[in-house]
């Protein structure tokens, strides 16, 4: 299955599909490489049981990769697999110059609110 997302499609797994909830995660490993779940969870302004939910949905789809941290075995790493990496990279690509066009009218202050406002709706879609 293909999404088209931006007038480009994006690959994801047949069975599978990438809620808006997963947006900032994917965001977030996509432009800073692998991270922890606590990284991860400190970033999206979530739960660690939350980020483990989400990785876990996108895991079971083949779109992530969950390792152990060779340096702390209770850590565990998330990444992008890399067969999904190209496409999430096109995919969020085209998003960040459409974002970028979309908020560079706004005041700081109208910014704040506006991600503000998106992180919540992304909570309420993550809550059980």
């Amino acid at each position: 299955m293909h999404s088209q997302v931006g007038g480009r499609h994006a690959a994801r797994p047949e069975s599978g599909q990438v809620a808006p909830r997963h947006l900032s995660l994917l965001a977030y490993l996509l432009f800073e490489g692998p991270l922890g779940v606590n990284e991860l969870a400190a970033r999206l302004e979530v739960a660690p049981s939350t980020v483990s939910l989400m990785v876990g949905d996108l895991s079971r789809q083949g779109i992530l990769r969950r390792r152990e941290d060779d340096a702390d075995r209770r850590r565990t790493i998330v990444s992008i697999a890399d067969e999904h990496h190209a496409a999430i990279d096109d995919w969020l690509g085209q998003g960040a110059v459409a974002r970028r066009a979309a908020l560079a009218p706004l005041t700081p202050a109208q910014r704040r609110m506006f991600i503000d406002t998106l992180l919540a709706y992304e909570a309420a879609l993550s809550a059980p």
